[in-house]
């Protein structure tokens, strides 16, 4: 990597940047002083990712942030392994499918197009891009998939960021969870008795699920459909603003543009982490089994092995086989929701405002770089 994209702003590196040089698996101690193992080649993490032997089971894996282990409660399927992961995912699969995504398109460009005349009427003015417009897309488009109010989007926004707020410590991380969740149990209870048109009614018209277990699994989707997505709109518009060169290129084939911006950002840094059910050799070390290995996402994805020049943004590059949805059968459930999110969203934004730039220097954009998800604090931006 030069010296140039080291010192840029949206390098995802800020954690990762001493991995870089280690062999594809190597020693790393945990929050709680156990030593684990991280991988970062490629090949390796998609090894990992598809390997039955490593488990995703909360209770079991250790966290590269957190002192204590994570337990798997009722409906959070993303750290359960199959035949129980398997249930809840096929459930939600109906939900997700390309044809019902393509379906929303029209939805999620109209959300974009009545945010965008909200602040074609503050021109002149300095905007925080985050709050103005990637948080409350992301947002309004998870709440009306899964009937959440959108007039909520305070509570729940708040209470995401303290759950990953590394600095908010474990107290006040649990009351945020348990605090979301409640909310939730509640939303669920009501369409029970009042079902709508949205996915978590269609959870509470199967009969196998408990309100727990459909509570957990919106929280889930709730969590990971609106923090990750305005991460990828608000930090991906700031590497944009960072290559002109590059959105220069953003309008000849936007799809192939978020491709490369989810490679090269990767904003999941911490927390793709199994544990081994039992020993297995990866990368010429063992692991044996109860060793929990981390994925360090933003390096497999900068892999020169799997990527031609990979620390720099190329919105022309190929970019099959990334690994930023993950891989196997954790893969990102709303995979094809985020990916019309961020192609509408970039589009239209620098559609409507082909001058947009920041409204700061580069190096005063804060960067939330502790937290498990990569992402900028606030994006001053005019035009």
């Amino acid at each position: 990597m030069t010296e140039a994209v080291q010192t840029e702003r949206t390098c995802p590196f800020s954690a990762a940047a001493g991995l870089r040089e280690r062999p594809p698996v190597s020693r790393l101690r945990f929050g709680d002083g156990s030593l684990g193992w991280v991988v970062t080649t490629h090949a390796e993490a998609r090894k990992v990712l598809s390997d039955n032997r490593f488990s995703a089971r909360g209770e079991i894996r250790r966290s590269p942030v957190r002192p204590d282990i994570q337990p798997s409660g009722p409906g959070l399927f993303s750290f359960m392994d199959p035949p129980q992961h398997t249930r809840y995912r096929k459930l939600l699969t109906g939900g997700f499918t390309v044809r019902r995504m393509r379906a929303l398109e029209p939805r999620v460009a109209e959300i974009t197009g009545e945010l965008l005349d909200a602040l074609e009427k503050q021109q002149g003015s300095a905007v925080d891009l985050v709050e103005e417009y990637a948080l409350p897309l992301a947002s309004r488009v998870i709440c009306e998939l899964l009937g959440v109010p959108y007039g909520d989007h305070e509570f729940f926004e708040r209470n995401s960021r303290e759950m990953v707020d590394p600095h908010a410590g474990m107290e006040r991380q649990g009351a945020a969870g348990q605090a979301l969740q409640g909310y939730l149990h509640e939303m669920v209870v009501r369409k029970r008795a009042n079902p709508g048109d949205d996915l978590v009614s269609g959870l509470c018209a199967s009969s196998d699920l408990t309100d727990m277990e459909i509570t957990g699994m919106a929280t889930s989707l709730l969590f990971a459909g609106h923090e990750t997505v305005a991460s990828m709109l608000s930090l991906g518009t700031f590497a944009l603003l960072e290559h002109p060169e590059q959105l220069a290129l953003l309008h000849d084939n936007p799809a192939a543009a978020v491709e490369e911006l989810l490679r090269y950002l990767s904003i999941v840094q911490f927390e793709v982490n199994r544990a081994a059910l039992a020993d297995v050799e990866l990368g010429g070390e063992l692991i044996e089994a109860g060793e929990t290995v981390l994925i360090s996402l933003p390096v497999a994805n900068r892999d020169p092995r799997q990527f031609e020049r990979p620390g720099e943004l190329d919105l022309t590059r190929s970019t099959t086989g990334h690994l930023a949805f993950g891989f196997g059968v954790h893969q990102c459930i709303g995979q094809q929701l985020a990916r019309i999110q961020m192609r509408i969203g970039f589009s239209e934004l620098f559609k409507r405002f082909p001058t947009l730039k920041l409204a700061v220097a580069a190096e005063d954009v804060e960067l939330n770089t502790e937290r498990g998800i990569y992402s900028v604090a606030g994006l001053p931006v005019t035009w």
